[in-house]
């Protein structure tokens, strides 16, 4: 069919198209193209033509510019942003330190497959490579740590530029990308020509295919075949919104269902399914588990050093199907016996739906039932006492006080104390796990709290971490942003103190915070933030109730006992079997027995080894 129309018609639409703009308006038209409505940023020389626009854009009422008091908090707040809503989060910072500021929070975004795009400003053309004022060369410093970065050259090249950097960081494994645009870039005018999302594909991009069937009728086999079942759930599965098709098929099977620190909120922790977190503090139930499962199914998951131990005692009995997006992940540190490549949410629908054409019978109530008397003799418990306050009855208390709650956290004993008691929904646990940022949960908790305004946002921090980000309490205060900062204070840098106690011969070194620490109430007052302090366990709960049911942002500091360490912990180069800390402060109670596919002795009783032949699994 050919449509034909008027010249001058054709004319009027050329004009819509093209039309002479600067640089900077360009990539503010190309970002409200994208869905972009929030960016979080700090101006600074090199990045104000972009900041000019900027005005523009929030006077035409498309655009909000969340002011942030330091880079690093602009990147965790579009990395909260993002982690939240499963939208691209957007930020700003200007060249030099201003772009060196934003690195903390690139990595972290990297290390958890966050999807953001992150802008630059940078010196003009003519002076890149004289040691400028404020010159670094934040593409160079980046590119260990984003999925790709770009200096824009000519303002032609904006719209695609834009189009490609949205493409990138949201599909596939998310990541992070960069975009630095010299001053003179964003300042110059030229014909604008828009490109449509996802209408440019980079040179080598590839989408993910489709999960090759006969590995998901192999993994089904196996699957059906296992007594002692254990789907092990990472960061994936939040990211692919993969959380009802695992639930159906855990079910299905009658699958327990334990998840990393990333994975938190991909199963319902209240489900009789679920053993909660594993690895260096997950519960006592879910490394039993891991260390006598038959067969581990891996979703989304990257058999990190915090979830393995002693990597060669992890699962030692058991064999791996690895659900995986990124090909790199793939046996890099525990080799699959059956990998499935491809996006995790595709992957387990398809194991789904390809099931339903089969009986299936499961053979796990025994296994079921054994994990059952793991919950029952090592749960997760307070310790007995009077006194000061544990901190794990404060995470119990926001448990039954704010059950829906978004939660943030900073880094430390906290976090930990956090995953363990805490009941998340999908997308409601926001933590830094890979990188482990300090200075995290509050800025996180502003993006969070931007994207989603009608929400409960709480930040979970500690006394040491919360002060590397603390500016960012007058972004809240300044933008009216209910957010709820419970800390968790012991006056210490918590987990440095436990480790030193544990392995350093109690040699306390510069981990001790108690001198030089502020008034918290007094300084959330000074930014215009609402304050309290929590002493006495009778007043916690009442006095949580209340701060949560402030219709403002609310500090609120919780002094607790200052000796308290965060249990169970798998010591370093142990198994996950081999924890301290349990009610019992028992080690392993698991005998490994297996027959030796090497000699056929069954004298295997040393993980992985057979003491008869030598073989090694």
């Amino acid at each position: 069919m050919i449509l034909t129309t008027s010249s001058k018609a054709l004319g009027d639409a050329k004009q819509k198209v093209h039309r002479q703009i600067s640089g900077a308006d360009a990539l503010m038209d190309s970002l409200r193209r994208h869905g972009v409505d929030t960016i979080f940023g700090y101006p600074g020389g090199a990045i104000l033509p972009i900041y000019d626009a900027v005005h523009k854009a929030e006077k035409e009422g498309w655009l909000k510019h969340i002011l942030v008091r330091h880079e690093q908090g602009g990147t965790h707040a579009a990395d909260g942003f993002a982690r939240a809503t499963g939208k691209v989060g957007v930020c700003f910072g200007t060249s030099g330190p201003g772009a060196t500021n934003l690195v903390t929070g690139i990595a972290t975004a990297q290390m958890d497959s966050v999807p953001m795009v992150v802008v630059t400003g940078q010196v003009p053309r003519p002076a890149i490579g004289t040691d400028a004022f404020q010159e670094t060369d934040i593409f160079g410093i980046t590119l260990p740590i984003v999925k790709h970065s770009w200096v824009v050259r000519d303002p032609a090249q904006l719209a695609t530029v834009v189009s490609q950097a949205f493409l990138i960081a949201s599909s596939g494994r998310p990541g992070p990308v960069l975009i630095d645009i010299p001053k003179d870039v964003g300042q110059e005018v030229f014909d604008y020509q828009p490109v449509p999302p996802g209408s440019v594909v980079p040179p080598g991009f590839h989408i993910s295919k489709d999960p090759d069937l006969q590995k998901i009728e192999a993994a089904l086999d196996l699957i059906s075949q296992a007594e002692r079942p254990l789907l092990y759930v990472g960061g994936g599965v939040i990211a692919a919104g993969a959380h009802q098709a695992l639930a159906a098929l855990a079910k299905r099977y009658q699958i327990p269902v334990t998840s990393t620190l990333m994975g938190k909120g991909a199963f319902d922790e209240n489900d009789n399914l679920s053993v909660g977190m594993l690895g260096m503090h997950g519960t006592a139930y879910a490394n039993f588990a891991v260390t006598e499962c038959d067969l581990l199914i891996a979703a989304g998951a990257r058999f990190d050093d915090r979830v393995t131990g002693k990597l060669d005692t992890f699962a030692p009995l058991a064999k791996i199907i690895h659900l995986e997006i990124d090909p790199a992940e793939v046996s890099k540190n525990r080799r699959a016996d059956i990998a499935i490549l491809g996006d995790v949410g595709v992957t387990l629908q398809k194991l789904l739906d390809v099931s339903k054409k089969k009986n299936v019978l499961p053979k796990t109530s025994k296994w079921i039932e054994k994990i059952s008397q793991w919950k029952q003799r090592y749960p997760l418990v307070i310790p007995k006492g009077e006194g000061e306050i544990y901190p794990q009855e404060v995470l119990i208390a926001i448990r039954e006080l704010a059950a829906d709650a978004y939660i943030t956290t900073d880094v430390g004993q906290h976090q930990m104390w956090a995953a363990q008691y805490l009941r998340n929904g999908p997308r409601k646990w926001i933590s830094s796990g890979g990188l482990g940022t300090m200075g995290y949960g509050m800025p996180a908790a502003l993006g969070v709290q931007a994207a989603l305004p009608k929400e409960m946002v709480i930040c979970i921090a500690g006394d040491a971490s919360i002060l590397m980000n603390i500016q960012e309490l007058g972004t809240i205060s300044e933008y009216g942003l209910p957010i709820k900062v419970v800390i968790i204070n012991n006056q210490w840098q918590g987990m440095v103190r436990q480790w030193q106690e544990s392995f350093y011969g109690e040699r306390y070194s510069a981990s001790n915070m108690l001198h030089g620490m502020p008034d918290f109430k007094l300084l959330a007052n000074a930014f215009g933030v609402g304050g309290i302090v929590i002493n006495e366990r009778k007043n916690l709960r009442d006095q949580l109730a209340r701060a949560f049911t402030e219709q403002g942002p609310m500090l609120i500091d919780v002094r607790v006992r200052r000796s308290e360490n965060c249990y169970p912990m798998v010591p370093p180069g142990k198994s996950n079997a081999e924890m301290v800390g349990l009610p019992e402060d028992s080690a392993s109670e698991i005998e490994i027995s297996r027959k030796c596919d090497a000699c056929g002795s069954n004298s295997v009783n040393e993980y992985r080894f057979c003491p008869d032949c030598g073989n090694k699994f």
